[in-house]
């Protein structure tokens, strides 16, 4: 997969680099198609399909992602990057659940205004099945408990934006 330099990550621990106002330089996520899935609604199974070191690009689960921070490029009130880092699902350990391994740099995403989201737990603090929740409330839940990780499949829009944003629900 090509790597997407633009989108460089910082030192570590450092600020990141911040995309041109407008989006532009927010490049269109990798290998997904356009057309709308239905949501994942758990991990993939223990043993077929899983990581057993750190994944490398043609490793990464394709339509999944963790999401560490939201974005509000300068000079671009109301549009909405996610920082994102791409991997793959770990083997199960025994007695606990697959991790999510990424790899690479942090990227940087446009998600679109109207993009369809649905989260669980922890995002929604009632009840663990995924509800539809609106770009504002991810970026609130987001500026208040950055870096989390948490795992998202997604699809792009002809635009290259983020329009399907759900939350892989680990019980």
């Amino acid at each position: 997969m090509p790597s997407d330099t633009s989108a460089a990550a910082g030192p570590a621990g450092g600020a990141s680099a911040q995309p041109p106002a407008g989006g532009a330089g927010v490049k269109p996520a990798p290998g997904p198609s356009s057309k709308p899935d239905a949501p994942k609604a758990a991990a993939p199974k223990s043993g077929g399909g899983c990581v057993t070191a750190v994944p490398g690009p043609g490793a990464y689960d394709p339509d999944e992602i963790a999401l560490y921070r939201t974005e509000t490029p300068p000079g671009s009130p109301g549009t909405v990057t996610l920082v994102v880092q791409h991997g793959a699902w770990a083997c199960s350990r025994a007695g606990d659940g697959a991790p999510f391994v990424t790899s690479g740099e942090e990227v940087r995403r446009a998600l679109a205004a109207d993009a369809q989201i649905t989260a669980a737990g922890p995002v929604l603090t009632a009840g663990g099945s995924s509800k539809p929740i609106t770009v504002q409330e991810l970026v609130g839940w987001m500026a208040a408990h950055p870096d989390s990780g948490l795992v998202f499949t997604y699809r792009t829009g002809d635009d290259g934006a983020i329009h399907r944003l759900d939350q892989v629900y680990l019980p």
